[in-house]
Parts: C-alpha cells; sequence; structure tokens
C-alpha cells in the first residue's frame, strides 16, 4: 500500500489510537476494533451471503462494523479510520472491488467510498492476503520483521509480500498474487483460472483432493484412506491429513509433495525479494506447531527450501507457521488504516483521501 512505513519501534509509548478492520470473505466478514499497537478489541464473525448482491452485503459490511464496535470497549466516536480488506480484483488507488471470484455479482463496487461515506471516516481498501500479512507484520508471527511472505493455503493458494514494511502492492493492484507462479511448464495441472501449471493447480484444497484421487485410481498404496472411502467419507484434504497422521503410505506422498511444491513458491520469491521470514497460514495448516503432522509439514518446506536457493538465504530466513489465524485480515485491516491514517505515520496526510 502506497504510503504504508515501518512502525515505531516502540509503540508501546506511542499514541493509543483505534481502527476497525474489516475482513470480507465469500463466506464469512470479520471484523474487530484494533488499537495503534495491533490489538484486537473485539472480533465479530457474520455470514458474507454474497449470493445476494453488493447492497445486501454491503449493509451486512456496516452491520458488521457496528456491532465489533458495540462489542468494544469504546465508541464509533473514538474510531479514527476504517480498513476493509477484500478479494481480488481491486483497483486499491481508487478504492473499487472489480471482480472478486467467490462475491459473484460484486463488480466495480466503489466500497471504499461508500463505507467512508456512510461513517464518515478516513477508509483504506486492501487485498485480503496483503493485509493478513500486514496483520502478521505488525503483531503475529512476523513481528520484528523487515520483510515477509505470507502464504494463506486453503480454497486457493493467497500471498501477501511485505518489503522494508511496506506492501507490494503493483502497478494495477496485482502484486503477490504468487499462488499463480508457475512450477511446472509442460504438462501442468489445471487451476480454476485456466492457467496450467501455477503453484494453486497442485496445493488448493482442489488440487490435494484431485491428486489424492490419481494415487487412488492408480492403485497406489492406501488402505487407511480406501477404507474410510468405503465407509462413506469423501476425498478431502481434512481425510488425507488424518490418513497421514494414521502412517497411509498415498496421504504421506501428497503431503510430502505439498511442501515440496511450496517449497518451489518459496524458493522463488526467496531470490525475488530476500524477506527475514516465510509464513504459512490459511485454513489448510496440519494443526500447525501444535501437531506432528504439522511440524512435519513445516519441516519438510524448510528442508526442500535449503536445497534451491542460495546458501545465505537458505540459512538465515525463518520458515513457521502465521500466528493470528483468523483474526490476521481484520488486524491487517485495521493495521493498516493505522499505517495511513494514524497519528505516528508520515503517510496520514498523502492521497489517501476518504
Amino acid at each position: 500500500m502506497p504510503g504504508i512505513s515501518l512502525p515505531p519501534k516502540d509503540r508501546s509509548q506511542s499514541m493509543q489510537e483505534f481502527f476497525v478492520g474489516v475482513d470480507v470473505g465469500g463466506t464469512n466478514i470479520k471484523t474487530g476494533v484494533v488499537t495503534s499497537r495491533g490489538k484486537p478489541l473485539s472480533h465479530v464473525v457474520v455470514p458474507t451471503e454474497a449470493e445476494k448482491g453488493p447492497e445486501r452485503g454491503l449493509a451486512t459490511i456496516r452491520r458488521a462494523i457496528e456491532r465489533a464496535v458495540e462489542e468494544s470497549p469504546v465508541r464509533m466516536t473514538n474510531i479514527k479510520a476504517i480498513g476493509l480488506a477484500t478479494p481480488g480484483t481491486l483497483d486499491i488507488p481508487n478504492g473499487i472491488l472489480m471482480e472478486p471470484a467467490n462475491l459473484p455479482k460484486w463488480r466495480n463496487i466503489p466500497i471504499r467510498q461508500l463505507i467512508a461515506d456512510y461513517y464518515e471516516k478516513p477508509t483504506v481498501l486492501q487485498n485480503d492476503a496483503n493485509a493478513a500479512a500486514y496483520g502478521e507484520f505488525l503483531s503475529g508471527a512476523g513481528q520484528g520483521a523487515h520483510s515477509l511472505v505470507l502464504w494463506t493455503l486453503g480454497t486457493g493458494v493467497g500471498c501477501g509480500l511485505i518489503v522494508n514494511g511496506q506492501i507490494i502492492e503493483g502497478a494495477h493492484s496485482h502484486a503477490g498474487e504468487c499462488g499463480f507462479l508457475y512450477i511446472q511448464m509442460e504438462n501442468g495441472r489445471p487451476s480454476v483460472t485456466g492457467m496450467n501449471g501455477v503453484l494453486e493447480g497442485y496445493c488448493s484444497t482442489s488440487g490435494i483432493t484431485i491428486r489424492t484421487k490419481e494415487g487412488l485410481a492408480a492403485g497406489l498404496d492406501a488402505p487407511i484412506l480406501r477404507k474410510r472411502i468405503a465407509d462413506g467419507e469423501d476425498v478431502s484434504p481434512i481425510l488425507v491429513a488424518e490418513a497421514a497422521e494414521s502412517g497411509d503410505p498415498l496421504a504421506m506422498q501428497i503431503l510430502e509433495d505439498t511442501a515440496r511444491f511450496m517449497a518451489y513458491g518459496t524458493a522463488n520469491l526467496m531470490h525475488t525479494i530476500d524477506p527475514d521470514v516465510v509464513l504459512f497460514g490459511g485454513n489448510m495448516n496440519f494443526g500447525r506447531n501444535e501437531t506432528e503432522l504439522g511440524r512435519k509439514f513445516i519441516g519438510l518446506v524448510q528442508k526442500e527450501v535449503k536445497k534451491l536457493t542460495f546458501p545465505v538465504p537458505a540459512a538465515k530466513v525463518r520458515i513457521d507457521y502465521a500466528k493470528l489465524g483468523g483474526q490476521a485480515g481484520f488486524i491487517g485491516a485495521g493495521g493498516c488504516a493505522w499505517a495511513v491514517f494514524g497519528a505516528e505515520s508520515e503517510a496520514a496526510t498523502r492521497g489517501h483521501a476518504m
């Protein structure tokens, strides 16, 4: 985001201000009041009901904002600014939600201006993966870093990039779409976008499901998977993860291949922006560091990355799980509002009008 600067070295000594962060997803809208120190004071989740169109959606966003303030210790008059995080495609400088794949009928909505006018509060718009990355940067597993990569694994493969404290947006608001990095040039797997051979085609929920079904059809050793499917369960990343925990050979191979594919993408980004830290978040996290499977997955990524990168970044870049979970998006959205409109920010007077 233009104008976002590094946070003060000691924000505990800075003026305390309050912001609303909104994370608009295809299924739910997550909202909360966030302090200038990146601490959430409330957390509200409401269904998006995206299929009912943008007018209903905007009303739901407003209701979520108001509930978030009501459930916090501050009032709307104390809110300095609002941060909106939405899925792309976006025109970030002009605050327009253009063609989000998971919000049908939401086309060319001047969402930033509509929220700003309704509340008479300065408002900023940001891509949802970028906002989640900024949340981890401010108060999560990336705190203290200057540059980071956040991967989000789920329905798609999302990514947010921060370099020297600034979100990388690009000339057309499309930077950071690293789930579409090509990792196979010939006979690559298709993705929902029609791009063959990109990371999302291998490591999204659908990519893992398809690869597992292919392994089963090929007759690969998978006694646990086959029994559970015979008992009526559908193939899914959750089933694959549980089977891998129980030692199923095919499920474990799917996990190892997923880690290897993500290592390809990670190595590409390490050689591009040289981050301090690479984090993995999203719903498909294999239990993170709390489970043996989660530790195995991140360990495999770390091991593969060292084979693929130059010695210095291989030794120095920290690869780990994100910390904030489902709160990262709205915390980061509130953080973006702080970075542009907060009293501490040199960007407060730069060109982010309401």
